[in-house]
């Protein structure tokens, strides 16, 4: 009787007493073992300042201000790939630290951070770009002239700024070609340090004192001369500079990175890139009036829940201006910025 007629004895024998155990396991074709959440604790871990990021590299400062102070080359752990690592953060290290030519050392943790700035791409985009990590000072570099300056985008920078909680200061270049009282008079009720530069004529001895002991970074529309600055400031740096085009007014980008220096003096600035806008999608409009606190002192008078537009009743804003006690132009950037922010 053969085993289609139901006796499997036979069958027993050939095969023995085999089951789902005796299944054979293919075996992982990359030869690596199997992948687990746990993450190494890195205790070992070397602490860096961020000195600038290049397509995927990081430039690390370790050490800092030790015997053995030294700039090496990064990159980052897998577990980081969603997160932005930029100039001026403090992270962790892993890896070769030597700083030895072809080294490379790995970023496997960014410590927290004190402030950030950032901007978006305009007012109705809220995705945030971070400009940069743990800046307690914001200088504002705007040219008295070519190009002509643009005291709308200041406001924009103010507002960043105090939504940052990095206290700002202002610095006017190419005063010798044009007197920048008019424009400072918008800005006459806050309480920001102004400096004043010309061709030749840097005021390094005024900054100077204002940066040491800071991380302070340059922000300013393209060909302001705020490159220009920053070579002064830190000798031998040769930040890429440029001119302004003689048919539109308008700056080339010159500076294309973002880069953290140490001034010589004390401090350290971080140099970026010119922009021509500055979107505040990110900014609670709540926080807005906080850059105008010479407004903000007059709009303490309006009725509660009071939007400070143009069309807002008995708003004491539009009232001070009806009456010459504020100026016209201020209260119009404040409005425009709550327009564009509101919707």
């Amino acid at each position: 009787m053969s085993w289609l007629d139901g006796d499997d004895s036979e069958l027993d024998e050939d095969f023995g007493d085999w089951d789902e155990s005796d299944v054979r396991i293919r075996p992982n074709p990359k030869g690596n073992r199997p992948r687990t959440k746990t993450r190494p604790g890195h205790d070992d871990a070397v602490i860096g300042r961020v000195l600038s990021v290049d397509r995927g590299r990081y430039t690390v400062l370790v050490d800092e201000d030790g015997p053995e102070e030294r700039a090496i080359t990064t990159t980052r752990a897998r577990e980081l790939r969603d997160q932005a690592i930029v100039t001026g953060d403090r992270v962790d290290l892993v890896g070769d630290t030597s700083g030895d030519e072809g080294s490379l050392a790995r970023i496997v943790r960014i410590r927290p951070r004190l402030t950030l700035l950032r901007r978006s791409a305009d007012d109705s985009d809220e995705v945030e770009r971070i400009i940069v990590a743990n800046a307690d000072q914001l200088m504002i570099v705007v040219a008295a002239a070519d190009p002509e300056p643009r005291p709308r985008l200041v406001d924009r920078y103010l507002v960043a700024a105090y939504d940052a909680g990095i206290a700002p200061l202002m610095v006017i270049t190419k005063t010798d070609l044009q007197n920048p009282d008019a424009f400072l008079a918008a800005f006459a009720g806050l309480d920001i340090p102004v400096f004043r530069s010309a061709q030749g004529a840097f005021p390094l001895a005024e900054l100077a004192p204002a940066l040491a002991g800071h991380t302070t970074v340059a922000v300013g529309h393209s060909g302001v001369g705020k490159s220009t600055l920053v070579n002064a400031l830190v000798p031998g740096t040769d930040r890429a500079v440029g001119v302004v085009n003689a048919v539109t007014g308008r700056g080339r980008h010159t500076s294309s990175s973002t880069v953290s220096l140490r001034v010589p003096t004390g401090g350290w600035i971080i140099d970026t890139p010119g922009v021509r806008s500055f979107g505040l999608g990110h900014v609670d409009p709540d926080n807005i009036l906080r850059a105008f606190s010479d407004l903000a002192a007059v709009a303490a008078e309006c009725p509660r829940g009071c939007t400070h537009l143009p069309d807002a009743p008995d708003c004491a804003l539009n009232e001070a201006v009806a009456e010459g006690r504020l100026s016209p132009d201020r209260v119009d950037s404040l409005q425009r910025l709550l327009e564009s922010l509101t919707g």
